[in-house]
């Protein structure tokens, strides 16, 4: 066994060694890194992202559009925001979707029999919504679009009741439009719009296609129906799309979690809904 002060030493020198090696990589790794473009490590640990160049910031435009453009779009309605002038307390909002129909508005407020004919119709779409919705959740056994159903109305119902908006001066009513008998509803949000998104979300994930397709024609022109009958807001048809998918998504988390799977529910798309066959069966 060696004496005790040569261990000692031993164990210095290699201590010091290892020192003097790490100090000369990182000398190495700085004076490589001085006098090029690429991507080093500084001393402090912080590393430049590599797009942070002319060929970086080419490389994500040419491989990520839509990003950039949404960036751009950001920049655009900034200064939109802070320009733009104020409607005033007294005057009427301003929709650019009733400017847009201002000639079908004009052609259904003269033939009122064509506006109870839309409205029908569109009281078709909405029980054609509610019977797939109900078919999948009692013959196919697959409550997914039926709780993101009940989500979604649920909300609704507290934004409506939170934020009451005034009724367009130009509306249009019809005692055949869906709630039958001119009743009062909420305008924020489109109950109708979201409810078909919801609808053809299940369309797709069963793999029925054309009905999904067919489902979103028609819901566009539900929406075109209702701004020119002036039904909706524009903004109230657009959250309609929104709650719709944001709504189909939380109900699919909340089976994959029901499932034993919630360590993966955010990025999981259920895609043959065995897993809500499952639970009804248990």
């Amino acid at each position: 066994m060696p004496p005790p002060s040569l261990t000692a030493a031993g164990t210095t020198t290699t201590t010091t060694r290892r020192r003097n090696d790490r100090a000369a990589k990182v000398h190495q790794v700085l004076g490589e890194g001085a006098g090029t473009e690429e991507m080093g490590a500084v001393a402090d640990g912080w590393t430049r992202p590599e797009w942070c160049s002319a060929a970086g910031v080419a490389g994500v435009l040419r491989r990520h559009p839509a990003p950039a453009l949404f960036g751009c779009g950001l920049l655009l309605f900034m200064a939109v925001e802070y320009t733009i002038p104020m409607v005033k307390p007294d005057a009427p909002p301003l929709d650019l979707g009733f400017l847009a129909t201002a000639g079908m508005h004009a052609a259904i407020a003269a033939r009122p029999w064509l506006n109870s004919l839309l409205a029908a119709l569109n009281t078709v779409f909405v029980a054609m919504q509610a019977a797939y919705i109900l078919w999948a959740i009692l013959a196919e056994q697959r409550p997914r679009a039926a709780v993101a159903a009940l989500m979604m109305f649920t909300c609704r119902g507290v934004l409506g009741c939170a934020t009451q908006l005034p009724l367009p001066e130009e509306f249009l009513g019809s005692g055949m439009d869906f709630p039958v008998g001119n009743v009062s509803f909420f305008l924020f949000f489109s109950g109708h719009v979201a409810g078909a998104v919801i609808a053809a979300a299940d369309m797709r994930r069963e793999g029925r296609l054309a009905l999904a397709r067919l489902f979103d024609s028609l819901n566009v022109l539900q929406v075109v129906r209702l701004l020119a009958c002036r039904g909706h807001y524009t903004i109230d048809l657009a959250v309609g799309v929104g709650a719709g998918i944001l709504f189909d998504t939380l109900s699919g988390w909340y089976f994959d979690a029901k499932n034993g799977d919630s360590s993966n529910a955010p990025e999981k798309q259920c895609r043959s809904c065995q897993c809500h066959k499952a639970l009804l069966s248990h």
